[in-house]
C-alpha cells in the first residue's frame, strides 16, 4: 500500500503561482510513476503531469506546458507540482497519484493509489 498526502493548494490571482506537494509513505517508489490529475465538478478527471520515480522523465498535458513543472525529491519521498502563470481555467481539485507499472499513462484508471485532493482556485 502507498499512502499519498497532498498539500499546497489555495486561492491565487491569475498570473500567480502555487506549489503542490505530495508525500508518499508505505512503500519504496523505485518502480513507480507519480502523476498529477485535476478535476472540476461534472467533468472527467484530467491528466496534468507525471514523472517516473527512477529516471525522472517528465510529461505534461499541452495546456500546462511551459507553465507547470513536476519534480521529485527522493530523500523526502515527495513529488512537487510548481504551477506558474496560473489561469482561471486551472481551477480544480488536484490529485496526486501513483502507478506501480513505472510507465507513464494518462488514463486515471491506470493509477493504483490516490491522495485526497487539494483545491486550487484561480481568480480572474
Amino acid at each position: 500500500q502507498v499512502q499519498l498526502v497532498e498539500s499546497g493548494g489555495g486561492l491565487v490571482q491569475a498570473g500567480g503561482s502555487l506549489r503542490l506537494s505530495c508525500t508518499a509513505s508505505g512503500r519504496t517508489l523505485n518502480t513507480y510513476t507519480m502523476g498529477w490529475f485535476r478535476q472540476v465538478p461534472g467533468k472527467e478527471r484530467e491528466f496534468v503531469s507525471a514523472i517516473t520515480w527512477s529516471g525522472g522523465s517528465t510529461y505534461y498535458v499541452d495546456s500546462v506546458k511551459g507553465r507547470f513543472a513536476i519534480s521529485r525529491d527522493k530523500g523526502k519521498n515527495t513529488v512537487y507540482l510548481q504551477m506558474n502563470s496560473l489561469k482561471p481555467e486551472d481551477t480544480a481539485v488536484y490529485y496526486c497519484s501513483a502507478d506501480s507499472s513505472g510507465i507513464v499513462l494518462t488514463n486515471p484508471r491506470a493509477y493504483d493509489y490516490w491522495g485526497q485532493g487539494t483545491q486550487v482556485t484561480v481568480s480572474s
